[in-house]
């Protein structure tokens, strides 16, 4: 079975990005949340989250 990176539709709070990034690396999706908080605080986050959203099939 292939794994394919794509936008959650069950653990979804804005896009789902970050639910997805957790199911495909069988993490807490919460604690992607976390990590990727602390990265938009950097600047590049809100950005990047941007383009996933864009860019990541539903």
């Amino acid at each position: 079975m292939e794994k394919r990176l794509y936008k959650s539709q069950i653990n979804r709070k804005i896009c789902g990005v970050c639910g997805g990034v957790g199911e495909y690396f069988n993490i807490d999706p919460t604690l992607v949340r976390v990590i990727w908080a602390l990265f938009a605080c950097t600047g590049g986050g809100i950005v990047a989250y941007i383009i996933c959203a864009i860019v990541m099939p539903e």
